[in-house]
């Protein structure tokens, strides 16, 4: 059995997490904040927002959990800083699923078409 089939139930649990963190818009908001790739302080990721302090560090909490972020302590505060691999490896996980739906609806097509 290979590495890839091996690792399913794993990266399935790894997957479903990363998607329940992105699945709110508000963390969705962060993590668009982070993509220039500086970290940023849980201040500055609260300027402009609704969110309380503790409301944005709740958000980057499930983020980091996810691992799609990271902190590191600076003097008295946190920088959080967007890991991208997470991401990269789940877009390569839906384009593997996009390809296993195109080539079920090809063979769906062909056995319509030769009926």
């Amino acid at each position: 059995m290979s590495k890839r089939h091996r690792n399913r139930p794993r990266d399935a649990k790894v997957h479903a997490s990363i998607f329940a963190a992105l699945g709110d818009p508000t963390r969705l908001a962060m993590l668009a904040k982070l993509a220039d790739g500086a970290p940023q302080s849980i201040s500055r990721l609260a300027e402009g927002t609704h969110l309380t302090r503790q409301a944005v560090t709740k958000h980057l909490r499930v983020l980091e959990n996810a691992g799609v972020v990271r902190s590191t302590r600076v003097g008295r505060e946190s920088q959080f800083a967007l890991d991208p691999k997470p991401l990269g490896d789940i877009r390569a996980y839906l384009d593997t699923v996009s390809r296993q739906w195109d080539d079920a609806l090809a063979r769906l097509k062909s056995f319509a078409e030769n009926r």
